[in-house]
């Protein structure tokens, strides 16, 4: 009972709340540039918008029309591998490599959804979104076999009880590291929001979405926010833990918050890098995710 309660939590946080975080995160940014900045529940309004408005399709074909709504699926279905308070709902179903998998389902449904809308803005988009997903998920993949092998356990919730219950080992702080470098990319905040690049390719693999599949698309986009923050804080920051389920989740909320606003900061601070300085980057962030799965193997 537990597992369900806890996975029904998880889908409404990841439904009802990931807009919240988004509004919260303009006001944030807007403060950062000195502006007053839309209300907190600007985001909802805009979807809630899209969902009324005229669908003005810009192809008519079956992955062009399916796209958002298994993007969107596939963010709630990793939302239920995801610790929240140290419960995976669906942890016994399977492991980090199935979670790592489902998480690069999302990208790939958006990409399928571009490309079949023809649009040459969408397939250089999505020309970059593949480039971010060949480097940003092995090194995901690598940060999270890391626990697992410190834990002898692909399990993650076996994984996140050993790091609770032992001090932290080197392999694992430079494995959160490494997770924490590709986040950026991963949620496609500046400076690593190639992909979208709203003055470049004016949205590139989105240009050809409106109506409810423009807002579904946003939606998993404002979803996997929290799903990827969550994972990182339930699975490289899991203290303080106590034996109670109610204040575990509310530790992990206020730990999600921390963690999303550090991750806005760091998206205004940076101008938007270059495609080559975008290659340079994940060249050293794959090294010291590497680095880490090296120490893990060698027991430190």
């Amino acid at each position: 009972m537990t597992n369900i309660a806890v996975g029904v939590f998880n889908i409404l946080l990841v439904l009802l709340a990931a807009p919240l975080l988004d509004g919260f995160l303009r006001k944030v940014r807007a403060r950062i540039h000195s502006r007053q900045g839309p209300p907190v529940l600007q985001s909802y309004y805009d979807l809630a918008k899209l969902m009324v408005k005229e669908d003005q399709r810009g192809a008519n074909n079956f992955i062009f029309n399916a796209a958002p709504v298994a993007c969107l699926g596939s963010v709630l279905l990793a939302a239920l591998f995801v610790p929240m308070g140290g419960v995976v709902p669906l942890g016994f179903a399977g492991d980090i490599l199935v979670l790592v998998y489902i998480l690069t389902l999302a990208p790939i449904f958006m990409c399928l959804g571009g490309m079949a809308s023809g649009s040459p803005y969408a397939y250089v988009g999505v020309s970059r979104e593949i480039m971010l997903l060949m480097v940003v998920e092995p090194v995901l993949a690598v940060a999270l076999i890391s626990t697992a092998i410190k834990a002898n356990s692909l399990v993650l919730v076996n994984c996140i009880d050993r790091y609770v219950s032992s001090p932290p080992d080197i392999s694992l702080i430079i494995g959160a590291i490494a997770f924490f470098l590709i986040l950026q990319p991963e949620i496609s905040k500046v400076p690593f929001d190639l992909a979208e690049a709203e003055q470049e390719i004016m949205e590139g693999p989105l240009i050809e979405y409106s109506g409810r599949k423009l807002a579904l698309l946003k939606w998993s986009m404002y979803s996997k926010q929290i799903v990827l923050i969550a994972l990182f804080a339930g699975a490289f920051v899991p203290w303080p833990r106590t034996g109670f389920l109610l204040l575990n989740i509310v530790i992990a909320l206020i730990k999600i918050l921390i963690f999303a606003v550090l991750v806005e900061v760091i998206a205004q601070v940076f101008p938007r890098l270059k495609i080559s300085q975008a290659i340079r980057y994940f060249a050293i962030v794959i090294a010291v995710a590497l680095t880490g799965l090296v120490l893990a193997v060698m027991d430190l």
